[in-house]
């Protein structure tokens, strides 16, 4: 009977010494080889630094264009399914989300030129529209692309078919825009450019794939065409 004082105090002292050594693994303490309780809760994913993303500037160009330079993206249609999307200083000119194009040729026309004080910026949409080269009227295209004013950006997105109603004046007043591939543009072929009213020499920025059935992408259609860049405002001087 005088024996059970001590060893309640003996069970107590052995109790805390091993709550204290169970602990003390479970925190990590000195000469520990496991690893701290809070470790055991976090996510290998949590753990690892995310690696930056590369930034993105205006209309998703991977650069940011000089200075004077007008940021822009132009891309075709995708067979008849995926609507043609052109893009200009981060501001979408025509997409299937503005409800604003359609099969055949779209086209944006911009002001590329120099604007009096007060009356706005160079690089302003002055037009967007969609013409049927299907089943359209060729001559509301030729009433678009006529009377532009000298320096005028002009910005084309084929969709579907952007030939099949193409005359010869069309296929002229695009050549003078400073297209290459115009003259040859054929039934479903993907079409993307850029040209401007009164340039002396043939656009940089244009791209044309032929619609061949031993290499096109989608069953009918060749591949969609994705085209970016800098285009330099007009200087004051012309």
């Amino acid at each position: 009977m005088r024996l059970a004082g001590p060893l309640r105090i003996v069970v107590l002292v052995v109790s805390v010494g091993v709550t204290w050594i169970v602990v003390s693994i479970l925190l990590g303490g000195p000469g520990s080889g496991f690893p701290r309780i809070q470790q055991l809760f976090t996510s290998p994913e949590s753990s690892v630094t995310a690696a930056p993303r590369a930034r993105k500037y205006k209309c998703g160009l991977p650069q940011p264009c000089p200075e004077e330079h007008l940021a822009f993206r132009v891309v075709s249609g995708a067979a008849n399914v995926i609507g043609p999307k052109i893009c200009l200083e981060d501001k979408m000119l025509m997409s299937s989300v503005k409800d604003n194009v359609g099969r055949g040729l779209n086209i944006a026309l911009v002001n590329a030129g120099p604007l009096p004080p007060d009356t706005g910026v160079s690089g302003e949409l002055i037009e967007a529209r969609a013409f049927d080269m299907w089943a359209g009227d060729v001559n509301d295209l030729l009433k678009f692309i006529r009377p532009l004013h000298e320096g005028t950006l002009v910005f084309v997105a084929s969709y579907d078919d952007p030939a099949t109603k193409m005359n010869e004046e069309t296929r002229k007043l695009f050549s003078e825009l400073g297209s290459r591939n115009a003259k040859e543009l054929a039934f479903r072929d993907s079409w993307v450019f850029v040209g401007a009213k009164g340039v002396q020499n043939k656009s940089p920025f244009e791209q044309h794939v032929k619609n061949s059935k031993h290499s096109n992408k989608y069953e009918g259609w060749p591949e969609a065409l994705e085209m970016e860049g800098c285009i330099p405002r007009r200087s004051t001087a012309s």
